[in-house]
């Protein structure tokens, strides 16, 4: 497996749904189910599926691309339920995209006026 392969994968190690999960579990946060934390991860596992596959070459604007589109299905998730994303959950996503980015070798600090690329699309 390719280095630019790994780097993108080994992102997944920093996924913070699991904990999601278990804050609700422990806290009551109901709205942290099993289907909505599997869709946060099954979003951003097409993040990086997209990535892989436009290669450690790929253009610039397709990388883009597929972050809008990832942070467009969280921002239609965050719609259906808007206490999914709060200031905690925000800054981990933020956090989660610019990890992503930087894999993807592109420069968080270039996008969302320095925030990152999430912050080019989120309304979270």
């Amino acid at each position: 497996m390719d280095s630019y392969k790994n780097r993108l994968e080994e992102t997944k190690t920093h996924y913070p749904f699991a904990e999601w999960r278990k804050n609700g579990e422990e806290f009551g946060m109901e709205q942290y189910t099993e289907e909505a934390c599997a869709k946060f991860v099954a979003i951003f596992d097409q993040l990086i599926e997209q990535l892989v596959a436009l290669g450690r070459d790929g253009g610039e604007p397709e990388k883009l691309t597929a972050f809008q589109k990832a942070i467009e299905a969280t921002n239609y998730a965050n719609d259906e339920d808007p206490s999914l994303i709060e200031t905690g959950e925000r800054e981990e996503l933020c956090e989660l995209c610019n990890l992503i980015a930087s894999a993807a070798g592109l420069d968080p600090s270039k996008y969302g006026d320095g925030e990152g690329p999430a912050s080019e699309w989120r309304d979270w």
